[in-house]
């Protein structure tokens, strides 16, 4: 314990070091490079940008020097910054973007899960396992068999079993996350490591699915899957260093040039790895200069002091690349696991009405300090229950605290009780949703909640936009897969494939609204708006290209890939 903490120190005191070279001005301000007579780097021409700016929303051109957008207007407007060494891109009209924004993604847990067992569109029992049993035959015996992103409810909604798997995998200990990380399946071999038997108690906050005579199906639910995490082996510092680049080069080529990494930090997993990965990844990145994409890192709530004393020491910002956001807890589970925190029980399970993760008391007293020490607090919650627990919780902080600009974070907010999203406006709270989670839910919400609450709670984008709540789209990578069109696609049609009608037609969003969600309203929702999510001079210059030649087109069919990337005014993808 002693050498690790005396790691995380050196890690610390690495990015401090780190931060006095790169930590830049704020860009907003007026900068000396701004000043007439000074040449843009690139000028992009011909084009058709969208500023996510509402005192100039489109623009036909825009100047970049030194990283930053120097000037957004008229090509006419831009002349005086074209010199000899500008390099000028002609655009024939293509539409530009801000850089999409991400607003919650487990970025080093998608990378990783980038070379695992991909489960994920799996449709069949028999799909399920061949994929297994083709990466079992690459292992060797002992060998750790890791993957995720199944979701039971493509192939009719059994849940698989231990029994699936120990025929393929007699010598390998195996564990594979549901797609929503609340829930995962273990071998009969993983569970023997583990010491999970019929006579293991459940832990606090987590189940342990179980056969009618009480032998473990090898499904863990929330905490319970601690058992398993105390025992598979984990991944080196190399490996999740190799996690980060593939999973930045990812996003970029999704058009994400920022993301709010919430962490490798779930119901059962240590409060530590998270910190390992901030001293032993980012650092090691930043330091060697290989950060691609800009990351606001939040951490376990548990761990406050220590992010306190960071920001405190060095600021918000420790480089252009990477920001301190605050902290993240968990108050319930997730809708698919059956763990969602509800008032009534679900329907295909009468006695169950979710799982509370946190003691309430327990959840004030940390938010409190967390919000007296500066920090943003993000916290959980996708049951109507947990949702109203929080909104009641924030009440109090607010009361206890006093009035500041917090910008309190509720992660996920899918169902909500009537009434609930237009006090999200009370006091300014962010709604920090991910719509393609809908594309995973609009099938099996129905069997789970009964269709009536389904249609009356589920993803109310436009309500809460209505009541005053700050909207930010994300992915919740590798729960979903980081793509911010096709969430822009889906909160405007809310149709799953092969549906001729919108799941809760009411709560479809406009184009501009999805967006802004995308844009400079998750980057309000991370305290960034002052440096990225909209195209104006003085910000970092991350924008995207795409292959539609004209705003109509784009509106009226949004694309499913981008055709260029750029961070910093510099192309990243391709």
């Amino acid at each position: 314990m002693a050498a690790r903490s005396a790691l995380l120190a050196a890690g610390a005191a690495a990015l401090v070091a780190v931060a006095a070279v790169f930590l830049l001005p704020d860009p907003a301000s007026r900068l000396p490079w701004a000043q007439r007579g000074c040449f843009a780097d690139l000028i992009l021409a011909n084009a058709t940008i969208y500023t996510a700016d509402p005192a100039r929303p489109f623009a036909g051109a825009i100047a970049v020097r030194a990283g930053r957008v120097l000037r957004v207007g008229t090509y006419d407007s831009l002349k005086e910054f074209k010199g000899r060494d500008t390099y000028e891109l002609n655009l024939s009209g293509n539409v530009v973007l801000p850089g999409f924004i991400d607003s919650h993604v487990h970025l080093i847990d998608g990378g990783l899960q980038l070379a695992r067992v991909p489960l994920r569109g799996v449709r069949s029992k028999a799909e399920f396992i061949s994929r297994v049993k083709g990466a079992v035959r690459d292992k060797h015996p002992g060998e750790w068999v890791r993957g995720g992103g199944w979701n039971n409810d493509f192939w009719g909604g059994d849940l698989p079993t231990a029994a699936w798997l120990d025929d393929i995998s007699p010598d390998n200990p195996v564990w594979l996350s549901r797609m929503d990380g609340h829930m995962g399946l273990a071998n009969s071999l993983a569970m023997k490591i583990a010491g999970i038997d019929k006579n293991t108690n459940d832990p606090v906050g987590g189940t342990i699915v179980r056969t009618t005579e009480r032998e473990p199906t090898g499904l863990l639910v929330d905490a319970a899957m601690k058992l398993v995490f105390d025992v598979v082996r984990e991944d080196s510092v190399n490996e999740r260093r190799e996690a980060l680049l593939r999973a930045s080069k990812h996003a970029l080529m999704r058009g994400v040039t920022t993301v709010v990494d919430v962490g490798s930090y779930f119901p059962g997993t240590s409060e530590e790895q998270t910190w390992q990965d901030f001293s032993d990844v980012y650092v090691w990145a930043h330091s060697m200069g290989k950060m691609m994409i800009r990351v606001c890192l939040f951490f376990p709530m548990p761990t406050w002091p220590r992010v306190s004393d960071l920001i405190h020491e060095r600021g918000r910002s420790l480089s252009r690349w990477i920001h301190l956001g605050g902290v993240k807890a968990f108050l319930d589970g997730s809708l698919g696991s059956s763990s969602a925190w509800f008032y009534e029980p679900y329907v295909d399970a009468p006695s169950n009405y979710g799982l509370q993760l946190l003691d309430m008391d327990v959840l004030l007293n940390a938010t409190l300090e967390s919000d007296k020490s500066g920090l943003q607090v993000a916290i959980h919650a996708i049951g109507d229950k947990a949702n109203d627990m929080l909104l009641d919780m924030f009440d109090k902080v607010v009361s206890l605290n006093g009035t500041k600009d917090r910008r309190l974070r509720i992660e996920h907010a899918q169902h909500l009780s009537p009434g609930a999203a237009k006090r999200f406006g009370e006091h300014g709270i962010i709604a920090s949703v991910q719509p393609d989670h809908l594309l995973d839910d609009a099938d099996s919400a129905g069997k789970k909640i009964g269709v009536e609450r389904a249609e009356r709670s589920s993803y109310l984008f436009r309500s809460l936009l209505a009541g005053g709540a700050h909207l930010a789209f994300g992915s919740d990578w590798p729960v979903s897969d980081i793509y911010p069109l096709q969430a822009i696609r889906t909160a405007m049609s809310r149709k799953l494939p092969g549906w001729d009608e919108p799941w809760i037609s009411a709560e479809r969003l406009p184009l501009d609204d999805s967006l802004k969600a995308h844009t400079i309203s998750a980057a309000y929702a991370c305290f960034l708006d002052h440096v990225v999510g909209s195209l104006v001079e003085g910000k970092y210059a991350d924008f995207v290209v795409l292959p539609s030649t004209s705003w109509r087109e784009f509106a009226g069919d949004i694309p499913g890939h981008v055709l260029a990337t750029y961070v910093n005014g510099k192309q990243a993808y391709p």
